[in-house]
């Protein structure tokens, strides 16, 4: 009688589609994580509008604040780099809400093979976050280019699609690296303390001291960005792709950690 009950409350059961299905609607009726991306979104193209509104009048000044080597398709991301704070809130709250509510051990309850379990949680924020990233990346950067004027650029325009469609790549693979420190570290505030503090505080830091910036340009946020950077501004060890493969191998490091960790780990 126990093990009928155990097994009628698994997940569809653990068919992937259906565990898929339960994380999707799990992200649907939190309105914190709704409010994170819908946060991103609105960052992202407010930000877009404001820097390029600010940088066309100081052209049009003819000020010296802007900067020499400035490129019309940078100034596209400046929204999304802020954004991804919304993102990296996201992948956070996606598994440590749960254990923060202690909903993990009704979770693991009903998914009880830990992998299908992470598989799911990874599966749903690729699917929540990547298109959100699409929307956010060609938002901000035609917002932008708008509000540049005549200093803008089009979608066509030397490695502007390239840089958009890294944008996307970029916000996605953060958004999971989020998913992998928190399944690591399992707080809400030490995973969230973590990674503001790595994009906002030491890769910048790091980067603007000459012994470090051999690091620096390694760690994820910063490699990871330069598949979205062009001109002189790009790092001039990293290229776009090898920036990504950075970022991609520092977000599946956090996966892999997260992945070993759930699963010798109590919940």
């Amino acid at each position: 009688m126990r093990s009928g009950t155990v097994r009628s409350r698994t997940v569809g059961g653990n068919a992937p589609a259906a565990v898929l299905w339960a994380e999707l609607t799990k992200v649907r009726t939190l309105r914190s994580t709704a409010a994170a991306l819908v946060l991103s979104l609105l960052v992202s193209v407010g930000i877009a509008v404001v820097d390029g509104l600010s940088v066309r009048h100081a052209i049009d000044a003819g000020s010296d604040q802007v900067r020499p080597d400035f490129d019309p398709v940078n100034a596209g991301f400046v929204g999304v780099q802020f954004a991804q704070l919304g993102v990296l809130a996201f992948g956070v709250l996606l598994i440590s809400g749960e254990y923060g509510s202690g909903m993990i051990r009704a979770s693991l309850a009903a998914v009880p093979r830990r992998g299908l379990f992470y598989g799911g949680k990874i599966g749903a924020a690729v699917t929540v976050v990547l298109p959100l990233a699409v929307v956010m990346a060609f938002a901000g950067f035609l917002t932008s280019q708008g509000a540049l004027g005549p200093y803008g650029v089009s979608l066509t325009e030397g490695a502007a699609l390239r840089a958009v469609m890294g944008a996307c790549l970029y916000l996605t693979l953060m958004c999971l690296l989020a998913v992998g420190t928190a399944t690591m570290l399992r707080g809400t505030a030490l995973s969230l303390g973590v990674l503001f503090s790595l994009v906002f505080v030491l890769s910048p830091v790091a980067n603007a001291v000459p012994g470090l910036r051999e690091v620096a340009r390694y760690l994820p946020d910063h490699a990871g960005s330069q598949v979205m950077t062009v001109g002189s501004q790009a790092d001039p060890v990293l290229g776009p792709w090898t920036g990504l493969l950075v970022l991609v191998c520092w977000t599946a490091a956090a996966l892999t950690g997260g992945h070993l960790l759930l699963r010798r780990r109590d919940a």
